[in-house]
């Protein structure tokens, strides 16, 4: 990993207090051809499925990952919003019961703190509270255990959706700073707001709603990849 620290950069076109040494900028395609990341939970044949990554979607099930590269980790999110309660009550099953995500959410946590690296997962998420870690309380990184955590809009990544997320970051030295521009997104997520059509934006389809913007997954690579140094 010292030959890949080395091509750290920042994007945020200087607002980003760096610390770490070199600022060049850094392209994936220098990385080497062997894989330095295990990408876990991502879709199939989405923007992880790259060189030098080793993505697990859902066919090869990411609980089953027991590597040792630097992780990025995607867990399911359905099961942790508030929607996840309603359709419990709704049409049942087990499937649907809040929490009951098969343990995906403590493999990818488990993962992150063992290998290092990075968690995302959508803001308030009900997985930070039942696995013990502190909610983002401020712009920029705070304190959660051994690790660290904050909130970020993938607005400021290219999203055409606010998409506020969360994320937990464990690693032999603090994160870097990341974009904290909350930007307003052009288009929405889920359901219309049911208070008027003023209230609404373009509804993103769901496989856009849920992608990771380029720049986004750029950065939580680098994120991985720094954890490890």
């Amino acid at each position: 990993m010292k030959n890949i620290k080395n091509g750290l950069h920042k994007t945020s076109k200087g607002m980003r207090a760096m610390n770490y040494q070199d600022t060049q900028q850094f392209k994936l395609a220098t990385m080497p051809k062997l894989p330095y990341v295990a990408a876990l939970f991502v879709q199939t044949d989405g923007c992880y499925f790259l060189d030098g990554i080793d993505a697990w979607d859902e066919s090869r099930d990411a609980r089953l990952y027991n590597g040792n590269l630097p992780v990025v980790a995607h867990p399911p999110c359905q099961l942790w919003g508030n929607l996840a309660f309603v359709n419990y009550a709704r049409w049942g099953g087990e499937h649907n019961k809040p929490f009951n995500d098969g343990g995906c959410f403590k493999s990818a946590l488990d993962n992150v703190n063992r290998c290092s690296g990075v968690l995302e997962h959508p803001a308030k998420t009900r997985a930070w509270k039942y696995y013990g870690l502190e909610k983002p309380n401020k712009i920029g990184w705070s304190k959660s255990g051994e690790g660290w955590v904050c909130e970020v809009w993938q607005s400021a990544y290219g999203h055409r959706a606010n998409k506020a997320t969360w994320l937990y970051y464990r690693g032999n030295k603090p994160p870097f700073e990341l974009r904290w521009d909350k930007i307003k997104g052009s288009h929405q997520i889920g359901r219309q707001d049911q208070r008027g059509k003023s209230k609404n934006k373009p509804t993103l389809s769901k496989r856009e709603a849920n992608a990771t913007p380029i720049e986004f997954r750029d950065e939580l690579i680098r994120l991985a990849v720094y954890a490890a140094t």
